[in-house]
């Protein structure tokens, strides 16, 4: 039987166990990336796992997050950065170089190679044939260090591409399309790999545009294969010695098969406030708009954003709505600006952002209240944008700018003769400054340099054999990251330190939770499905542990933030709806079983106690590997425990 392009990658890594779905697996990890709200921790984490030098063929540390530096802590932090990359060997892009995918794709992503990034859309560059996959900040520490990267084998789906698009529709419809039919947990355990004659229709840059909106799925990853279109994009990035033509097999056996028809697809659009609330563009048509934002790491490259420079030429977008380009990259705002279309745009009344992730995480350019925003981003959970009420759409670049030119939610191939389709055009050349990208053997420091903001990094105690403590939180399903942790500049800015940042813990769902936690002696998280879905930061899970929670109930977890709770100590049991629906915020409850003992062992049902009163089952599905990391209190103790036994670098964490 052949390989999926998926398992002959994961082959040529893997260092532990066998590619089932469902076994967990370890692989090694070629190139790893960072950015500035997780990268403090993570290079926290790798001084104090004792580690002098980074183990990886490539580690890159990007500032793209809070480039605008509203305060001291975050321009502090940038600096430690800096010289976390100088002192162990990292490359370092500057802040307003852009986002770090988008720079990572320009400058570092190859075919075949294996990427770990501490963000959720690190599976970006998968549509270069590149395995990528989002994880927590400690992960990447230990496989910065040399260590492998463990995760559960997941099941490859195959999507199935016939056709090609029609004018009008892009790749953004494609992945709102695998969404609409899906669902924001329709990709859970799962890496999509699509292949078809379809593919050979589409750019590496619109097949990034799937790979990375494939995180919206809950997808482990997302990989299109490595052809001609790879080594045309390599070509023109200046990097075509990195191609590398990477194909399934054709007897490949896939978990499931999804057939899409390109030729099928129309201008889609998400309504607020969840990226699988998809619908037609008419649908939605008629609905006014007063702000228009195109850009972002899905929809923010040169080919993106001059699709609606084309529509908007000797056009003038309306008086009511305000329309901004935020470029993903550096590169991206040069090459716009000497091919004149900056102005062109700024005669259109369009304002320009510089490259950062910004907006996108509610960082400048909150929308108005009670008004609808329409975006070319990936996520548009509620709150995200920066105010609480938002409503937030996500489209194409072409419908955006539509909706700009009418102030309104519009088809596109409903608007004026004149305005024709603008497709698809690529450079010749991806040419621009490269000074913004500080190499190891540049750097400009050599030890590290700590604000006053940056403190140290929290330990759980180990694993006790009695737990017990009240329900302080019960919530419902869908609860992201950014309802745990917002992400928005005021509260972003203590990302470095905890004891701070702890106080705005799941704020957004309740603003008495972090006190309430402080002034128990203990207690545990409810929750409904698909808890902690969103992005990678693992702060969602080390702020709740600093406040003394020490365990989560809930009927289904999201990965990265599974994989988080384990790394920082917190017990995740999955609970059936029953039990959900009958647990009450304020219960007392107890973990009757010798917890540390029964987790050690390999105990799969643990006895849930509630008032004294009744009792219920909650499931630790667990490797061995993962019990012991809980038993010791995370993955940082137990990982510098074996390091130091060992004296080596962590390589079978």
């Amino acid at each position: 039987m052949g390989q999926t392009l998926t398992e002959k990658i994961l082959d040529d890594h893997l260092v532990e166990g066998e590619l089932e779905p469902g076994e967990e697996i370890g692989i090694e990890i070629d190139q790893v990336l960072t950015q500035d709200t997780t990268g403090t921790l993570v290079w926290l984490q790798f001084e104090a796992l004792g580690l002098d030098e980074v183990q990886t063929e490539l580690a890159a540390q990007y500032c793209d997050h809070q480039t605008y530096q509203f305060d001291f802590k975050n321009t502090d932090d940038h600096r430690f950065l800096r010289s976390a990359a100088g002192t162990f060997g990292a490359y370092f892009s500057r802040p307003g170089n852009g986002i770090c995918h988008n720079v990572h794709r320009e400058n570092f992503a190859a075919p075949g190679k294996t990427l770990l990034g501490s963000d959720s859309h690190t599976p970006t560059p998968g549509g270069l044939g590149q395995l990528a996959i989002g994880s927590g900040g400690l992960d990447v520490a230990v496989a910065m260090g040399g260590g492998a990267y463990y995760v559960e084998m997941p099941e490859v789906v195959n999507v199935r591409l016939e056709g090609e698009l029609p004018d009008w529709a892009t790749a953004k419809d494609v992945i709102l399309e695998m969404l609409r039919r899906l669902s924001v947990k329709g990709g859970v355990g799962k890496i999509f790999e699509y292949t078809g004659p379809g593919v050979e229709s589409l750019t590496a840059p619109e097949r990034m545009t799937i790979t990375n909106m494939g995180t919206e799925l809950g997808a482990t990853s997302s990989i299109f294969p490595s052809d001609e279109q790879t080594e045309d994009y390599l070509e023109r990035v200046g990097r075509e010695d990195a191609y590398e033509p990477l194909q399934p097999d054709d007897d490949a056996e896939y978990a499931d098969e999804i057939t899409i028809d390109l030729s099928d697809l129309e201008p889609l659009i998400a309504q607020p406030s969840m990226p699988d609330k998809v619908v037609p563009v008419r649908e939605a048509a008629g609905e006014d708009v007063e702000q228009v934002m195109i850009g972002s790491c899905t929809n923010g490259g040169y080919e993106d954003i001059l699709p609606a420079a084309k529509m908007l030429e000797d056009q003038t977008i309306d008086l009511s709505t305000e329309m901004i380009v935020a470029p993903g990259s550096k590169k991206a705002s040069e090459m716009l600006a000497r091919e004149g279309w900056t102005a062109e745009l700024m005669a259109a009344g369009v304002n320009f952002s510089e490259a950062t992730c910004g907006a996108c995480i509610g960082i400048g350019h909150v929308p108005g209240s009670d008004s609808v925003s329409l975006r070319t981003f990936n996520r548009n959970f509620e709150g995200r944008s920066g105010i609480e009420d938002d409503n937030v759409y996500l489209c194409s670049p072409e419908v955006a700018a539509a909706a700009a030119l009418e102030g309104e939610i519009v088809d596109p191939r409903d608007l004026d003769d004149d305005i024709e389709a603008p497709g698809l055009e690529l450079p010749d050349t991806y040419a621009g400054a490269e000074e913004d990208i500080i190499e190891p053997d540049e750097a400009v420091d050599d030890e590290l340099i700590k604000g006053p903001n940056i403190g140290d990094v929290p330990l759980k105690d180990p694993l006790d054999s009695h737990l017990e403590g009240e329900a302080l939180l019960k919530m419902e399903d869908n609860i992201t990251t950014d309802h745990i942790i917002p992400a928005t500049q005021d509260i972003l800015m203590y990302r470095s330190n905890i004891p701070k940042l702890s106080e705005f813990t799941l704020s957004r769902v309740d603003d008495t939770f972090a006190q309430r936690s402080l002034d128990s002696d203990g207690g545990f998280l409810v929750a409904g499905e698909n808890y902690g879905q969103g992005s990678s930061r693992e702060h969602a899970a080390l702020c709740p542990m600093y406040l003394g929670i020490e365990g989560v109930l809930a009927q289904s977890f999201a990965r990265i933030h599974r994989a988080n709770l384990f790394n920082f100590g917190l017990l995740p049991l999955e609970i059936d709806e029953d039990t959900y629906e009958q647990i009450d915020q304020g219960d007392d409850i107890e973990i009757v079983d010798d917890v540390e003992e029964a987790v050690r062992s390999g105990q799969e049902e643990f006895t849930i106690r509630v008032n004294d009163d009744w009792e219920a089952t909650g499931i630790l599905d667990a490797s061995a590997r993962e019990r012991e990391i809980l038993a010791d209190g995370g993955k940082l103790t137990h990982v510098k425990q074996q390091y130091e036994e060992e004296g080596g670098a962590p390589a079978d964490d």
